[in-house]
């Protein structure tokens, strides 16, 4: 285990990481974080495949499921800098076909915030299908919506992507792919080489093999939103995300494969208000609107079990113990992949991992002790955190 940057005592990171794999919590893990637009910290240890005993390295890639919804969120919110969307407009002025089945009155707003009343996903799915953008947004613009635009919070774990994805590239002027314009517009000018929606045959032999810690548990009922949201044959687990295809496709809710310290200078830009290293992608004001929570939003979600999502205007979550900021925007992936921005604090950290574990409290997560130990390795962990408004 290294740590190409010398800047911060990384000490008690290393050990509670080193712990977390010793005790059977992690296999592999990736952490790096940035302050004030600097890389501070950079972190790895354990094996990105324990069959062959390959280690984790610098650049080692790693599936973040829907972390990739934050990109997937700022790829939007470039397109509405520009004046080419309008969050309160409805979706079916850009997608015309999306207008149907209940959704005509779906805006832009309602598809970052969850509120479109479109969680589930086709039925029938199968990986292949997952892969053809142009067949499954045809198919997902044709489904009926659950409840009225805006009246309820339905989480969109997977349809989010195809949604936002489908918006973009309508407005772009130049009708690229999704995955192109997230390469032409975040990674090119923010310099980031490993921040994939559908990785490249090369980087093949670099992707951290995942498994499956809550593979015994017994899966929800197939009537539920949870499972319609993510049927199992599209599933979040090894068998799906480490086919061939699955990994070369654009998945952008759910199918970002990232290095640590490239989700890390993302984050970083949104940490320093929307520009790094003197590239700007978005605003100081607009960064600054996401830290607002959308409305009702400790409205229990039926797709999550009930269970209120903080997800604030810009499509990111705000706050909480995890993030340890009040005024953090972030996303948490499945497995407990985790990113962060605060531009309070101008902080941003990436956290990577390939022992895919969903916690039952947050005092059995491994990522929680590794993330305080990253705040005390700052020296923020006696900062007073302001609360969000």
């Amino acid at each position: 285990m290294t740590a190409i940057s010398q800047m911060v005592d990384d000490s008690e990171v290393r050990r509670v990481i080193r712990a977390a794999i010793e005790a059977g919590l992690e296999t592999g893990v990736h952490v790096a974080a940035y302050l004030g637009g600097r890389l501070v910290l950079d972190v790895w240890d354990g094996l990105a495949d324990p069959e062959t005993g390959r280690a984790v390295g610098p650049d080692t890639l790693f599936n973040v499921y829907s972390v990739s919804k934050a990109v997937a969120a700022t790829a939007l919110h470039i397109q509405a800098e520009r004046g080419l969307v309008d969050y309160d407009t409805l979706i079916g002025a850009y997608w015309p076909e999306f207008a149907v089945n209940g959704k005509e009155r779906a805006t832009v707003r309602h598809a970052l915030t969850h509120r479109v009343g479109l969680p589930q996903m086709p039925s029938d799915m199968t990986p292949a299908r997952m892969c053809d953008w142009d067949a499954l947004a045809a198919d997902i613009a044709a489904l009926p919506a659950l409840a009225p635009p805006g009246e309820k919070t339905l989480y969109e774990s997977m349809t989010f992507g195809w949604i936002v994805g489908e918006i973009v590239r309508r407005t772009d002027p130049s009708r690229r792919d999704f995955r192109q314009f997230l390469l032409d517009e975040i990674c090119t000018p923010l310099g980031l080489k490993d921040l994939w929606f559908g990785i490249p045959d090369a980087a093949e032999s670099r992707v951290a093999k995942m498994s499956n810690r809550n593979a015994g548990d017994p899966p929800p009922p197939l009537t539920t939103l949870f499972m319609q949201s993510m049927p199992p044959a599209v599933a979040l687990i090894p068998e799906v995300f480490e086919l061939p295809n699955v990994r070369r496709a654009c998945i952008p809710a759910v199918g970002g494969i990232f290095n640590a310290r490239d989700e890390a200078r993302f984050w970083a830009m949104l940490a320093q208000g929307g520009e790094l290293d003197g590239v700007r992608l978005l605003s100081q004001e607009r960064v600054a609107s996401f830290q607002t929570l959308r409305a009702r939003s400790d409205e229990p979600d039926p797709v999550m079990f009930g269970v209120p999502l903080p997800i604030s205007n810009g499509g990111y979550w705000l706050g909480g113990p995890r993030v340890f900021g009040d005024r953090a925007i972030w996303h948490p992936g499945a497995g407990g992949s985790i990113g962060w921005a605060d531009p309070e604090r101008e902080l941003a950290v990436a956290i990577c991992h390939n022992r895919m574990f969903t916690a039952r409290k947050i005092e059995d997560d491994p990522i929680y002790p590794i993330s305080a130990a990253i705040i005390k390795a700052l020296g923020l962990e006696n900062k007073k955190w302001p609360a969000h408004t």
